[in-house]
């Protein structure tokens, strides 16, 4: 005859249960992930005991998680054959905390501090979690120990709860949970399994829902990397990102300072530069195969949120509800060791496969500079990744930073860049000129972003990062022909009170040479910078970037000639003065109503062809 014994809840249950059922989770459904982790481990002491050689009862049974819905008795089972409890442990797991952190955790809680828990996983806090949904919860479970009786546990939660004798049990434990009138949902098989399917897809033992097996899919990252298939690898990537195939994949263990697994996949489009809305962070945190966070926000820096993948670590201390990060110390220190690894990983794909990285690079390389702007930590390690068509290279190939130095002179300082719409138009810059002439190589920017990033990089393997249109370079002026120094200075005084306030200074310039004439920002605020601001439709602050010297070049023939029409017809020297100004404004950029600027040249085209005419 079974024997029936009822006992009242501990104090500290009874707070306990209320903090769970009313405050603690925020999602009704984790129940479901708390109960088949806890099963999980179950299963996986069990399996443990009989390696180590013990005497298991029933040892021919199957390690499983069977779970079973019946909608018209409202209710939901979870039947695990693992280490099954005794009598003795039911009244300490499921009748007490035995833990020693318990109490204080509960005053933690009460002052509305974290608390510091490590009971989930365990038949503790995680298993209370059913009372959320529960009108009753029921017990019943048989230890792996031969000499052991089952034992069935009855229990509201209002404050007590009966244990009951109860023979013919098989060993393991099942759980029934009677739903109350509002939570019915959970009694439906495909509600249940979606949630199966988000946070327990990776159980290490099979989990079968009304006879079918839901967690087909591998927990890849826990398995030697040997003994997967490219094939394997690209049906996960297929059931995290949906469709298509990875076009990089990093597949790593790591035990110091952090145990971590992880798996992360690049896609093959960047479905932000197909137009689509901003990308939201598509790698989800585990610990022990048990989803913690999908899609977690801190785990890895924004910047690499085209990644997918899985981070697992055993080190992480949860809060109680597996709902947040207890330590936002140690998920920083996961997020370093997993994104120096990754660019780590970059880099070396990219020495192997130039052709291949070129191809990334062209799809992600906005990610890669957004890190620059915000990551000062990886910095150096995302500079590296940079590419960039360059004036030593032929047209379509690309450089890095560190091959770019290692083409320089040694006496050579600064890496030069110029920022332009294409390469055609940086190549027939006046600012181009000079480097040409003196065979100094320039990266050629054509991403409205890339001169934006150079102000936060600043420098790359101690070599300064300039732009040719701030670099102060000079070349030998060869030319024959050209106005002398004294004359040179006189023009430029003569242009400048031509131009008035719409220039600073007018000088003769030591780096032009095929052009007559080109525009200098006091301010150090380049037309690549220009061209940034305008696409993110900002402004600079006013009266930046406003303030202008005139470089000419006294050896052009334009301003030869015009030096010498000062007296001869000083009224159309001025207009072509004005002209030359415009055309230079117009080089670097500056002008967005040129109304003004083909009138006048009209006008020019006009005194051309009188004079052609009347000769």
């Amino acid at each position: 005859m079974s024997h029936t014994e009822k006992h009242e809840f501990k104090a500290e249950i009874r707070q306990l249960l209320d903090i769970v059922i009313n405050s603690l989770y925020t999602d009704r459904e984790i129940f479901i992930r708390e109960l088949v982790s806890n099963a999980s481990d179950a299963l996986e002491k069990l399996r443990f005991k009989k390696a180590s050689g013990e005497s298991v009862f029933q040892s021919d049974l199957e390690l499983k998680l069977t779970i079973d819905v019946d909608k018209e008795n409202r209710t939901i089972s979870f039947c695990d054959t693992g280490i099954g409890m005794t009598r003795d442990e039911v009244m300490e797991n499921l009748g007490t905390i035995a833990h020693s952190g318990s109490k204080n955790f509960l005053s933690q809680l009460a002052e509305g501090q974290r608390p510091d828990a490590t009971l989930i996983g365990q038949f503790g806090v995680g298993f209370y979690s059913a009372f959320m949904v529960a009108s009753k919860v029921e017990v019943l479970t048989r230890s792996y120990q031969e000499s052991s009786d089952g034992v069935r546990w009855t229990s509201d939660g209002s404050g007590s709860y009966e244990i009951t004798d109860e023979a013919d049990l098989p060993r393991g434990t099942r759980i029934i949970i009677h739903l109350k009138d509002d939570q019915e949902e959970f009694a439906e098989e495909y509600r249940v399994e979606s949630i199966l399917k988000k946070h327990s897809s990776f159980v290490p033992f099979p989990v079968f829902l009304k006879d079918r097996k839901i967690n087909e899919v591998q927990a890849l990252w826990t398995r030697p990397k040997s003994e997967i298939t490219d094939e394997e690898y690209e049906k996960f990537f297929e059931h995290l990102h949906g469709f298509g195939k990875p076009s990089y994949r990093l597949h790593f263990s790591a035990d110091a300072p952090l145990m971590i697994n992880a798996i992360l996949f690049v896609p093959e489009t960047n479905m932000e530069k197909m137009g689509l809305s901003r990308l939201e962070s598509q790698v989800s945190l585990y610990c022990k195969r048990v989803l913690i966070e999908p899609n977690s926000k801190k785990l890895l820096p924004e910047y690499l949120r085209f990644l997918n993948g899985v981070v697992d670590s055993e080190d992480i201390p949860l809060n109680i509800s597996r709902e947040s990060m207890q330590d936002s110390a140690l998920l920083a220190k996961i997020n370093k060791v997993v994104t120096s690894r990754f660019l780590k990983f970059l880099n070396d794909e990219a020495g192997r496969d130039a052709e291949k990285y070129g191809k990334f690079f062209d799809e992600f390389g906005r990610f890669i500079r957004e890190g620059i702007v915000q990551d000062y930590t990886h910095r150096e390690q995302l500079a590296k990744l940079l590419r960039y068509e360059s004036s030593a290279l032929d047209p379509g190939q690309t450089t890095s930073l560190e091959d770019y130095i290692g083409r320089m002179n040694s006496d050579q300082k600064e890496i030069y860049y110029l920022n332009g719409p294409d390469r055609a138009t940086i190549e027939n810059s006046p600012y181009f000129e000079g480097f040409r002439k003196k065979g100094l190589e320039v990266l050629f920017f054509t991403d409205p972003t890339d001169e934006f990033v150079m102000d936060h990089l600043t420098e790359f393997k101690e070599k300064k990062m300039v732009s040719a249109e701030k670099a102060d370079i000079s070349i030998e002026d060869e030319s024959e022909g050209g106005l002398s120094k004294d004359q040179a200075k006189k023009f430029a005084k003569w242009m400048k009170d031509v131009l008035g306030d719409k220039v600073n200074e007018v000088r003769s310039s030591t780096r032009l040479v095929g052009s007559p004439c080109l525009l200098v920002n006091k301010d150090g605020v380049t037309s690549g910078m220009r061209q940034f601001m305008k696409a993110m439709k900002s402004s600079m602050p006013a009266g930046m970037g406003e303030s202008y010297d005139l470089e000419i070049n006294p050896s052009h023939s334009i301003i030869v000639s015009l030096h010498a029409m000062q007296e001869s017809d000083e009224n159309l020297a001025k207009t072509i003065a004005e002209q030359l100004f415009d055309n230079s404004r117009a080089a670097a950029g500056l002008v967005e109503d040129p109304r003004t600027m083909v009138e006048r040249l009209n006008q020019l085209l006009g005194v051309v062809l009188d004079s052609r005419k009347s000769a």
